[in-house]
């Protein structure tokens, strides 16, 4: 008996456009990229970015005033750092603006409460929160005088982050006497805490990385931290090669000058508070603001950016807030894991959230060839990720069952059939779909064996007011991964229960597709 599925269901055999495939959400923040080490021209492009102030040391971005007890000695008054910071803003150039820092404490009793942007009065959609001059906004540009040169550095790879990190870090040097001492220290302040006063997990310990066990979040840490790593053996090199860009700085070379740990902590600072700005020149794209992150609270359901307009950088409201509510901008269209590795923090609304599924055609196949031109010819690759968005998880599996099909094909009789029929290949036979399914299924049950709780588990100890907020942080992010993996697994089991047969026993399949 032969299984006649809907045409989406059967296997490709003509060009088709996949509805995944031409979906690529832009990410805003900037992802660690896997730069090349040129042998001419040594490299900034591999440092990841990292919050300039999120130092557990003395030796902060900012200052070298220490922590006792949970109480730092010489402490401004909250009145007195709030003034500061703004006068110092409004000193140099900053308009009226329509906002005010508030407190958030801290989960740490060690560490003082966190600075947020607030509307001063009460705002309506279209309101100008605050514009803030370029001559308070650092990037590449400023920092390096010559916008020729900047973009130079940035067509040769070389890490716009790593340049504002090192840029800042040399800054703090001069201590109060750096232009941008009330900037640095605020970032200090704030030492890479996100929205819940939680650092990313680049600077967890090996102890609360476990909280992580489970989700692919966890080794997409450890590369990132390894990127960095990678990085700051090459700052020495670049220091030599660019060593007139920093002639100003009488210091010693870089990695004598900062260890890795606070080269670490200041880049995980600047990868929360980098703004990436559209419509300017290379030099100009990525900037650190003032009064924008991480003072600014990100909101993935929020439209509201920094936009460079008329020699500043503006922001304009996209919703009405009283006086007293934290301002909330856009983050970009990125997944949980990113929010959590950049920022800190795990939206539980987030429409961009998705996982990686990965399909690859077995390259022992003997039909390997021709299975890898019918996947190119419908738009997909020998080594194929499907993104798994949260909400379209039953259309994303509907858009691997043709992919694996193909993978399942055995009779050569059959692969012609499929590379030459200009229409859908059906019916798909009863075994092949019962072997796909069923691939499918125990794939997604081994991810979710993976995790160390349940989802009944994760709730429990989200119930808690008094967990951890490292660990609740991590545990709402494996929570909604589960979530997806459950109902994509949902979504097999009941097209395993439409099966005419159930009873039906798998093909045989010696060269079956791998997922991972």
């Amino acid at each position: 008996m032969e299984l006649t599925p809907p045409p989406h269901l059967c296997i490709w055999s003509s060009p088709i456009r996949s509805s995944s495939s031409s979906y690529r959400p832009l990410l805003v923040s900037i992802s660690p990229r896997k730069t090349k080490l040129l042998r001419s021209v040594p490299s900034f492009g591999s440092i990841r970015r990292t919050n300039l102030c999120s130092a557990s040391s003395s030796e902060t971005l900012v200052g070298s005033r220490k922590e006792d007890g949970g109480k730092q000695s010489q402490a401004l008054s909250k009145k007195d750092e709030e003034e500061d910071l703004k006068s110092w803003m409004h000193k140099n150039g900053l308009p009226p603006c329509k906002v005010v820092l508030k407190d958030k404490p801290s989960y740490d009793e060690k560490l003082r409460p966190i600075h947020y942007v607030a509307a001063s009065e009460d705002l309506e959609v279209g309101d100008v929160a605050f514009s803030v001059p370029d001559s308070l906004v650092v990037t590449l540009k400023r920092v390096l005088g010559n916008e020729t040169i900047a973009e130079l550095l940035t067509t040769n790879k070389l890490s716009e982050l790593a340049c504002l990190a090192l840029y800042l870090m040399y800054e703090k040097k001069q201590g109060k006497k750096s232009f941008w001492y009330p900037y640095i220290r605020e970032l200090d302040r704030q030492r890479g805490r996100g929205q819940l006063a939680v650092e990313s997990p680049l600077l967890w310990s090996e102890a609360e990385l476990a909280y992580l066990t489970g989700s692919p979040t966890k080794a997409d840490v450890r590369a990132r931290a390894e990127g960095i790593k990678r990085e700051y053996n090459e700052l020495d090199t670049v220091w030599f090669m660019a060593g007139s860009l920093f002639q100003q700085y009488p210091y010693d070379i870089p990695t004598e000058a900062f260890p890795f740990e606070i080269f670490k902590q200041a880049f995980v600072a600047v990868q929360s508070c980098v703004v990436h700005l559209q419509k300017v020149s290379l030099a100009q794209r990525f900037a650190l603001v003032p009064l924008g992150p991480p003072l600014l609270a990100y909101g993935s359901n929020c439209r509201a950016m920094l936009t460079a307009v008329d020699g500043a950088v503006q922001l304009v409201v996209d919703r009405p807030y009283k006086a007293g509510e934290s301002i909330v901008v856009w983050c970009g269209p990125q997944p949980n894991s990113k929010l959590l590795i950049n920022y800190g923090f795990v939206d539980e609304d987030n429409s961009y959230d998705r996982l990686v599924v990965e399909a690859a055609l077995n390259t022992e196949d003997p039909q390997y060839q021709d299975k890898r031109m019918v996947a190119q010819r419908n738009g997909k690759l020998s080594v194929q990720t499907f993104q798994v968005y949260v909400g379209k998880e039953k259309e994303t599996v509907f858009d691997m069952l043709p992919y694996l099909r193909l993978g399942y094909v055995s009779d050569p009789s059959e692969m012609q059939s499929v590379i030459s029929s200009q229409g859908p290949i059906c019916p798909v036979s009863p075994c092949m779909e019962r072997a796909v399914l069923d691939q499918l299924a125990d794939y997604f049950r081994t991810r979710l064996a993976g995790y160390p709780t349940t989802l009944s588990e994760d709730d429990s100890l989200l119930a808690d007011a008094n967990l951890n907020p490292k660990k609740r942080v991590a545990t709402q992010l494996v929570r909604l991964e589960k979530k997806m993996l459950h109902a994509c697994l949902k979504v097999v089991v009941d097209l395993i229960g439409q099966l005419p047969d159930d009873t039906v026993s798998p093909c045989p399949a010696p060269y079956a597709p791998l997922l991972k």
